[in-house]
């Protein structure tokens, strides 16, 4: 959320940031936010003036009765005070909702670095990594190969919990492990604690973290309950210190959430209607970071630097993007994509993303910290180590060979004790 002193002091910095983002739709709202925060103002004045004048007339009172003269007019005025009061601060709550739901909708102020573009055609390559895998032969799908090893069962899956879903089986499900085992014992090494979060969150918390429109379009809600299934642990991070002030000297505040995540999203063509592309449920570790205003630039070269470090060791080439205005979502000032390369699509496919909130989301929660007495607003990044259902389509795809055996990355044989994943389990 924005602070409304930015709408007072400098609108044209909001106005210009809407143009850039081609958002029209707040870009007409931004006088109307002005507009109604005048009228917040000029009432929360009038409720002010109302509670002095009801202390004034209740002294008054009290005065004149000790004095044994008649207080019949101030006791008069003191019985309508009381309803004036209940009327503009009504009125208030009633200014302030609206305003708070304009201020909700708006998104934040982006870098200066992100690049003008309409969609995610528009994103630009900045890094690649890696040598692409050449194979002779021809490759199949990693959903039919995993089912062809019988690691995997799409239509069982489909079967009893419709598309979207699947049965991991043996190699795969260890190598599912195997990737979390491998990403945590890493974020351990940089100095991140360890997250276990809520796998559901209130509203009022979701609403902090995340654009309002994802509740439609993104998460899951629990039928007569104020609970949502959470599609990342990024989320319920976010929500982890609601409310709270914290010393200056704690920060920066380094997590990683280790979580499964479920999203209504799902493709529904090509490679993503069988498979672990783009699912409704899924296994991810997450990077996020609490910071100091003048660091956060600083982590977020670092989190990029997390996920480049583990796709690297897992010998999986990957492109690093610069998302444009028209890709970039409402809450981050700044987003990289960390992309890696799908062999048999011949193409990079998202597999990581690391944003850079500034103080957005932390003034949506009232996140804090304190210095010398000031308290001001933390900044927020967060960034994928790891998505366990991609990377595992990398793996299929880029590591699968002639006899349909799949080589597992170096990294991870000590965590599966074997080199291959066969048909029949072995080495």
């Amino acid at each position: 959320m924005l602070d409304i002193r930015l709408f007072r002091e400098n609108p044209s910095i909001i106005r210009k940031n809407l143009k850039r983002r081609k958002d029209e739709a707040n870009l007409k709202l931004v006088d109307l936010v002005i507009k109604k925060d005048e009228e917040y103002r000029k009432t929360l004045q009038q409720v002010e003036k109302l509670r002095h004048r009801r202390n004034e007339v209740t002294s008054d009172i009290n005065q004149l009765k000790k004095a044994g003269k008649s207080a019949a007019k101030q006791i008069k005025e003191a019985k309508s005070i009381p309803d004036k009061i209940s009327q503009k601060e009504d009125k208030l709550n009633k200014i302030k909702q609206e305003l708070k739901s304009y201020l909700m909708g708006m998104p934040n102020i982006m870098h200066e670095s992100v690049p003008i573009g309409k969609d995610e055609s528009d994103n630009v390559p900045i890094k690649k990594w890696g040598k692409l895998p050449k194979h002779k032969h021809d490759l199949i799908s990693h959903g039919e190969l995993a089912e062809r090893l019988g690691i995997a069962d799409f239509r069982k899956a489909g079967k009893v919990s419709g598309a979207g879903f699947y049965y991991l089986l043996g190699d795969l499900a260890r190598l599912n492990q195997a990737l979390i085992s491998f990403s945590l014992d890493f974020m351990e090494k940089k100095g991140f604690r360890m997250v276990i979060p809520p796998l559901m969150l209130r509203r009022d918390a979701y609403e902090g973290a995340v654009d309002l429109a994802d509740f439609e379009n993104v998460m899951y809600k629990v039928a007569d309950e104020d609970l949502y299934l959470i599609a990342t642990a990024e989320h319920a991070i976010a929500a982890y210190l609601k409310d709270e002030v914290i010393s200056k000297d704690k920060l920066p505040l380094l997590y990683y959430g280790l979580s499964p995540c479920f999203r209504k999203e799902i493709g529904s063509h090509g490679v993503d209607t069988k498979g672990l592309f783009r699912v409704h449920q899924f296994w991810k570790v997450e990077q996020f970071v609490y910071c100091l205003p003048e660091e956060s630039w600083l982590w977020y070269e670092k989190l990029i630097k997390n996920s480049e470090e583990i796709f690297q060791a897992l010998e999986l080439p990957y492109r690093i993007v610069n998302i444009c205005t028209g890709d970039l979502g409402s809450i981050a000032a700044k987003k990289y994509d960390l992309e890696v390369w799908m062999a048999r699509q011949k193409q990079y496919q998202e597999a990581c993303s690391c944003s850079n909130c500034t103080d957005y989301q932390a003034r949506r929660m009232n996140v804090r910290y304190e210095d010398q007495g000031s308290r001001k607003l933390v900044h927020t990044l967060n960034n994928t180590a790891l998505a366990t259902s991609r990377v595992m389509v990398a793996i299929l795809e880029n590591n699968q060979n002639a006899d349909g055996s799949v080589e597992i990355p170096k990294v991870l044989q000590p965590y599966m004790g074997k080199k291959l994943i066969k048909a029949n389990g072995g080495d």
